[in-house]
């Protein structure tokens, strides 16, 4: 069956960036952290911090509190907005300015007035996944997630550091793109995410890697 689905996924880089936050509960809390977590620069506009978590990172000057409600200028200079509120007609009005501004925003209380949505994620160090059912069923999306929770396991963050530390090496290391192309080849082949599976896995120094690129350059 056929349907319209008007959103493109993309991974956005907010770090140093000025993404505003409106509210102060638990929602509010959720796109917090997210941010933070992501580098960047979070304000939130709030007469309360009804969170302890929020609370607690106020203090810590994690982020700027602006302690009143809403206002049109505080979009000013805004790379994104949350509008968070526990105001479904508040939450329009802050989407209606930033729209106008052309500023990305999210509508907690209605995804399709906001201009993008979070889907769930769940994260194995470098690895990203995110689940999205375009607003049909958050919770089918959270399930989906925990599908995949057991499918990818732990050892992927040390799986992706090896690809990582490898890819980086041999680009330093490799002059010819056609070479640096089959070195990438091998390094994929190699059963390492077994290795680490089976328990036999340790790091790989800088200098086994650049072993490990001399013997493997000649065809």
């Amino acid at each position: 069956m056929a349907y319209d689905d008007h959103y493109v996924p993309v991974m956005l880089n907010c770090r140093g960036r000025l993404c505003l936050i409106v509210g102060g509960g638990t929602v509010a809390e959720r796109k917090a952290v997210t941010l933070l977590n992501a580098g960047a620069v979070v304000h939130i506009v709030s007469p309360l911090l009804r969170s302890e978590k929020l609370q607690r990172l106020e203090s810590e000057k994690t982020f700027r509190w602006t302690k009143r409600k809403y206002q049109s200028d505080d979009l000013i200079g805004a790379f994104m907005v949350h509008a968070a509120t526990d105001d479904s007609k508040l939450n329009l009005q802050i989407a209606e300015d930033a729209d106008r501004l052309g500023i990305l925003v999210n509508v907690a209380s209605n995804g399709e007035a906001g201009t993008f949505i979070n889907p769930t994620v769940l994260r194995r160090g470098r690895l990203t996944l995110a689940v999205s059912t375009s607003g049909a069923g958050p919770m089918a999306a959270r399930e989906i997630r925990d599908e995949l929770e057991d499918q990818f396991g732990p050892e992927y963050e040390d799986y992706l550091d090896f690809l990582y530390r490898m890819r980086s090496m041999i680009r330093e290391e490799v002059e010819s793109a056609d070479a640096r192309r089959r070195l990438l080849h091998k390094a994929y082949r190699m059963d390492m995410l077994g290795e680490i599976r089976r328990g036999g896995y340790e790091p790989w120094s800088a200098d086994k890697i650049k072993q490990w690129i001399a013997n493997n350059q000649e065809e």
